[in-house]
């Protein structure tokens, strides 16, 4: 072996041991500084001050905002797309505006939002839950579940994260909490992924022991379905133990699942993404789900919205379970076209019994 071709092998043996030193690092690195929540966290509950009475009716909005980067026009690399954030830092601004206008809007008694950033690279660090409280005129209650120094992948990679649920109500409200649901994926890909969670607001009924107790929540995505089925049965097994206590029970938001008992908009694009299918036998006794299907509520990301239903693949996917100590008298998705994030609301009205 000549001596040049010992020098090339050096160097490449080099610049390999380096590259795997660098990975190495990066792991240990994200191993020592992944996110780690207990399992129950108080959080701040809100400003809230109004009191609540039985008999009362109110409404519930439940809107996946994307974090203000899934607009119309764009893709995400996840669902089949090649995007890992949008293009500008003005992008973000113009949905939160559309956003902020829909919740106004409809002036809901309580919204449950996901993918809130606070401080993350792909929304170009905006604290996206301070530009909704302006626009609420309240403080609401922040649940992590997606927090990591820095994403490596995919290339360009997702950086870093700080991400979450809000919930704002102006009713006063006792007891807010971040409830840990089980995580999906092992080390090391756990490091730098989302750790589910639950955001629960306890609101007092006035002049009884019983509460009106609101559950926040959004479920894996990009698992191979146990993920989902195990947060789930988390979810109904919290159902059942309020409603044991007498409570009234509202659990709402993005359930990446379709609901066997809507059937309007079949999955015609069986290569990117597919969700998994909840039903009323995944439901504790005494509950039901109120979910619509006058317009879908998700949208697949594998490219642009094409403008209609037919050219790209739609959902239902989020909604409401409701304990039977409530009367629903509406449930409506409501039809924004998908002009500021991938997800359209859900607005519920119902009244204590």
């Amino acid at each position: 072996m000549s001596g040049k071709v010992k020098r090339i092998l050096k160097i490449t043996a080099i610049v390999i041991g380096v590259i795997l030193l660098l990975l190495a690092g990066g792991i240990v690195y994200l191993t020592v500084r992944e996110y780690r929540p207990e399992a129950v966290e108080k959080v701040n509950p809100g400003s809230g001050a109004r009191t609540l009475a039985e008999g009362e009716a109110l409404t519930v909005l439940t809107f996946n905002t994307g974090y203000a980067g899934l607009s119309r026009n764009e893709d995400f690399f996840m669902d089949g797309g090649s995007k890992v954030k949008p293009e500008s830092r003005e992008l973000v601004e113009e949905n939160l505006r559309g956003i902020s206008a829909i919740l106004e809007l409809h002036d809901a008694d309580v919204c449950f939002l996901q993918e809130v950033d606070r401080n993350s690279s792909r929304s170009y660090h905006i604290d996206e839950q301070a530009y909704y409280e302006e626009t609420l005129g309240l403080t609401g209650m922040f649940g992590c579940n997606y927090k990591c120094d820095f994403v490596p992948y995919p290339l360009p990679p997702i950086g870093k994260v700080n991400s979450g649920l809000v919930t704002f109500t102006d009713y006063g409200v006792s007891e807010a909490s971040r409830i840990s649901l089980p995580e999906s994926f092992s080390w090391p890909v756990k490091t730098c992924n989302l750790k589910r969670c639950m955001l629960e607001a306890r609101i007092p009924v006035e002049g009884t022991d019983r509460e009106l107790v609101l559950i926040n929540f959004h479920l894996e995505a990009y698992d191979s379905g146990e993920g989902k089925e195990a947060q789930s049965r988390i979810l109904a097994e919290k159902l059942k133990e309020e409603y044991d206590k007498g409570n009234y029970v509202i659990a709402g938001g993005d359930f990446n699942q379709t609901f066997e008992m809507i059937d309007g908009y079949p999955i015609h694009n069986q290569e990117d993404w597919v969700p998994g299918v909840i039903g009323q036998a995944d439901l504790p006794a005494g509950f039901t789900f109120a979910v619509s299907d006058n317009v879908p509520t998700c949208r697949l990301l594998n490219a642009p919205y094409s403008g209609n239903y037919q050219d790209s693949q739609v959902y239902v996917l989020d909604g409401f379970i409701v304990s039977d100590n409530l009367e629903v008298s509406r449930i409506e998705n409501i039809d924004t076209d998908f002009q500021y994030t991938d997800h359209q609301p859900a607005l519920l009205k119902v009244k204590l019994k």
